[in-house]
């Protein structure tokens, strides 16, 4: 009977354990295929080295500042008589400067191919590669040093014609943010950068809290950007997510919201840059082909062609990053192009009265002009959709105002209102919107031995649209939604209703039923979300199955009533059948993607309640529970969910308790020792130290326990009568403390006394052990990072763990010769056993935004148990 709530208990363990192991699963490998191209270097990559005023090298021994080369160019730079454009990049967290390569690479060969009308000069900072993600100290240090960079930078410049007064910036992952905290500095100009790259990087909070100082340099940073605008108003920044195969940095922590004072931000996931349509994981966003290309090409565009550098127009430049990274039109950017064109009078024209419209050939030796009459179309139809199979920057679209007979003189160039796709180029418009035009002209051009497909279609609006309701997160997938839609047009849009939580994740299944033939075109499906940049396109042949995942980066604001809709591009002959249900197991990898961090929080909140769990047992019956058995019966979430809620509104905990300085003369000389080293060089090290020292008692503790029990099994005077009892309980607990305990009934007073203490002090060791080996964790960042830099500074400054440490050497040096007798007969005992509680609440309040402030709250439970042991 006794065995019913423990198998429950650990079924219901197991049965989390397994969820969170499959949200896991969905997080770390399934995800799509990486579809980017590796960027190869043509020359090998060479690093000039930038020497540094002797201030400066004492002021930051660990970083420096290189310029990069290839061949001949590397050759004419080393005397570092510059004429570019100056562009820098700033690595991330553990990454290198050398992976700079593919964007100066890149830059290199696109100058090249305009005999270096312009060029880029592309510098580099190396960060020893250090790990500030995990280890804020040093990021204001990075700061700083890059400030000092950008002077040197633009000093090597200063004799020449065009001189620049700004640098560029390109930073990944927390790269990005250093370079969004110069506007911080005192001494720093706000002129010095006027653009600003960033590549998955952690905009709006850091991916693990783990120390004060990485948490206080956001607050800083994203509070600058906010009350002191004016500072970054010629700033024009744009930040690139990887999407959902970057499970390092989430995209929605990428997310740059457009300040209230100005529009000069922009966010976009890698998946909807045209001419990309790829997600990149955490370190293939720096060498993605694809997005280098439009990075670089992006880059060219911006340049002023008067002064010879990146435009100081605002306006330009954000025009230049929509055109490269959000909407392509399939033409090369032009700032004011000529939207009224003069169309060739001598080449053929032919006037097309039908509502559909397809065209195709394989050899066409002159180009052709199609007109559309509008007049007759505008009382039928609300729009007009055309693509066209040329993926080229031609013109090919245009609107007439008065058409002289059949022909069309001048035409408004409408191919500026076209959107690149993977497979076609398409422009849909509504008719209501240009009132003033006669006629729709599509220009077909010559085409030798190309296939050239180009089709136009009048519709109604209405008729092109459905709906179609997503399924309730608890459907688990058992249940769908379909709708079937039998296509006689090009495009169909398929309102997704009800789905605008980052919780929800669907599998939405195309099939398509075609009559196959040679040459037929592709389907595209893209996904799109209107409140944020974060579309994914899917081509597919037809006849097909298709598969896509629909998930969210970033929840639909509170105010926004726009629908996220699956538009597919399809066949005027076939039938497509779509359904969707919710899928589970990305459910719970959107679980794990934006709540992962919080895992830690909740293990250590369980055994806090199993902690307290065990100092009421041993109040109450004189005996403390072993761990596993304290866990499952004191570890209930309930009592700790329902509170967190209602303390988030509140202030919070009183401040925490301060260092006692109780201490045991004979662990003086260690404890004082121990608080000199944490001092001295790294508070992280001593408290790996206490926990080895506390471990190593623990387990003669153990040894001490086994010694006991093989001692009580073998005199003669008690083995006959509790042999019974024994073997009953030995079944039920193998090896366990509670087998000794019972073991050790039949002996003298004394005896029995002593063991009570020792298995009681065991069950208490285990648990603190526990404690303390999640503290270990949660501080191994800044350990890893001081060894890491051992060789430049002894002293980690500053230093998150230093004040931890010396309360908890102090606390673990009186815990680890603790007595339970002293904790029963405490007047405290009753605080401590109940005081988990509400530390654990405090955990789950505050620990996922604070994670460093987690160990605080288990060492107030420490110290009062030391309180208990005095008092």
């Amino acid at each position: 009977m006794g065995r019913g709530p423990g198998v429950a208990a650990a079924l219901f363990y197991g049965a989390v354990a397994a969820l969170v192991l499959l949200g896991v699963r969905d997080v770390l490998f399934l995800y799509e295929e990486n579809q980017c191209s590796m960027t190869y270097m043509y020359e090998y990559p060479e690093y000039l080295k930038i020497k540094l005023p002797k201030k400066i090298s004492r002021r930051f021994p660990a970083y420096e500042l290189y310029l990069y080369g290839e061949g001949n160019y590397a050759e004419e730079n080393k005397n570092l008589i510059l004429t570019g454009i100056p562009v820098l990049f700033l690595p991330g967290n553990a990454g290198s400067y050398k992976q700079v390569r593919s964007l100066g690479s890149i830059a290199l060969r696109k100058a090249e191919d305009i005999d270096f009308k312009y060029h880029f000069n592309f510098f580099t900072v190396n960060f020893n590669e250090e790990l500030v993600a995990l280890y804020g100290g040093s990021l204001q240090r990075q700061t700083r040093f890059v400030h000092e960079c950008i002077k040197v930078i633009l000093k090597l410049y200063k004799d020449q014609e065009f001189a620049p007064s700004s640098v560029a910036i390109v930073g990944h992952s927390m790269g990005g943010l250093v370079a969004r905290a110069l506007p911080t500095l005192k001494n720093f100009k706000p002129e010095f950068i006027n653009l600003l790259i960033t590549q998955a990087t952690p905009h709006v909070a850091p991916v693990m809290p783990l120390d004060k100082y990485l948490t206080d340099f956001y607050t800083a940073v994203n509070n600058h950007w906010i009350l002191k605008a004016q500072d970054v108003r010629n700033l024009t920044t744009l930040s690139v997510a990887g999407g959902f195969r970057d499970y390092q940095v989430r995209s929605g922590l990428a997310f740059l919201p457009r300040l209230s004072q100005h529009s000069r931000a922009l966010f976009v996931v890698s998946s909807a840059v045209p001419r990309t349509w790829a997600s990149t994981d955490h370190l293939s966003i720096v060498w993605c082909k694809e997005l280098i290309l439009a990075t670089i090409r992006a880059f060219f565009d911006l340049i002023d062609e008067t002064t010879k550098q990146i435009t100081e127009d605002p306006k330009k430049r954000m025009l230049v990053l929509n055109h490269h990274f959000v909407r392509h039109p399939a033409k090369f950017f032009e700032e004011d192009p000529e939207t009224l064109t003069e169309l060739k009078g001598t080449l053929i024209w032919m006037k097309i009265k039908s509502s559909k419209w397809t065209y195709t050939v394989y050899n066409e030796s002159d180009g052709k002009y199609f007109v559309f009459p509008l007049s007759n179309h505008r009382k039928t139809y609300s729009h007009v959709h055309c693509q066209n199979s040329i993926l080229d920057t031609s013109s090919w679209i245009y609107g007439c105002l008065n058409s002289s007979s059949s022909m069309c003189l001048e035409g408004f160039d409408l191919s500026w209102k076209a959107e690149l796709l993977p497979t076609v180029k398409i422009v849909t418009l509504k008719l209501q919107e240009y009132p003033s035009l006669s006629d729709l002209v599509v220009y077909v051009p010559a085409i030798n031995g190309n296939k050239f497909t180009v089709d136009c279609e009048f519709f109604k609006e209405d008729s092109r649209r459905v709906q179609l309701p997503v399924t309730h997160l608890f459907s688990f997938g058992l249940s769908s939604s379909k709708i079937v839609l039998n296509s006689t047009g090009l495009i169909y849009n398929v309102q997704l209703q009800h789905f605008g939580q980052i919780y929800q994740a669907f599998k939405i299944y195309i099939e398509s039923h075609c009559q196959p033939h040679k040459g037929r075109k592709m389907s595209v499906y893209r996904l799109h979300v209107p409140w944020s940049h974060e579309d994914s396109i899917t081509v597919s042949k037809v006849p097909s199955f298709t598969e896509i995942s629909a998930k969210l980066h970033i929840a639909q604001p509170e105010n926004d009533s726009t629908v996220a809709v699956l538009n597919i591009y399809s066949s005027s002959d076939c039938q497509y059948e779509v359904t969707i249900k919710t899928s589970f197991s990305q459910v719970l990898g959107q679980v794990i993607r934006f709540h992962g961090v919080s895992l830690p929080v909740y293990v250590i909140s369980n055994m806090l309640l199993a902690y307290g769990g065990q100092l009421s047992a041993l109040i109450s019956t004189g005996h403390c529970l072993d761990f596993v058995p304290a866990l499952t019966r004191a570890a209930k979430p309930y009592k700790v969910d329902p509170f967190v809620n209602v303390v988030k509104f509140l202030l919070g905990p009183s401040g925490l308790p301060k260092d006692s300085k109780l201490m045991t003369p004979r662990r003086a000389f260690v404890a004082i020792l121990l608080v000199f080293v944490s001092c001295t060089t790294c508070g992280a090290f001593a408290i790996l130290i206490i926990y080895l020292h506390y471990m190593f008692k623990v387990i003669k503790l153990h040894s001490n326990v086994r010694i006991e029990q093989n001692v009580l099994n073998m005199d003669p005077k008690h083995s006959k009568e509790t042999s019974d009892n024994s073997n009953k309980e030995t079944v039920k607990n193998c090896d366990s403390a509670e087998t000794i305990t019972k073991a050790a009934a039949a002996a003298s007073p004394t005896t029995n006394t002593a063991i009570d203490n020792v298995v009681n002090s065991l069950k208490i060791h285990i648990t603190i052990i526990n404690l303390l080996t999640w503290i270990v964790l949660l501080s191994l960042p800044s350990l890893i990072y001081w060894f890491k830099n051992l060789r430049y500074n002894v002293r980690l400054d500053p230093d998150p763990c230093r004040t931890m440490a010396i309360i908890l050497v102090s606390t673990l040096g009186i815990l680890m010769n603790s007595s339970t007798t002293k904790v029963k007969s405490s007047k405290l005992s009753k605080i401590a056993a109940q005081l988990p509680l509400p530390l654990s609440v405090a955990v789950v309040a505050f620990g996922p935004m604070h994670l460093y402030r987690v160990p605080y709250f288990v060492i107030c439970s420490l110290l009062l148990h030391v309180l208990c042991c005095i008092l």
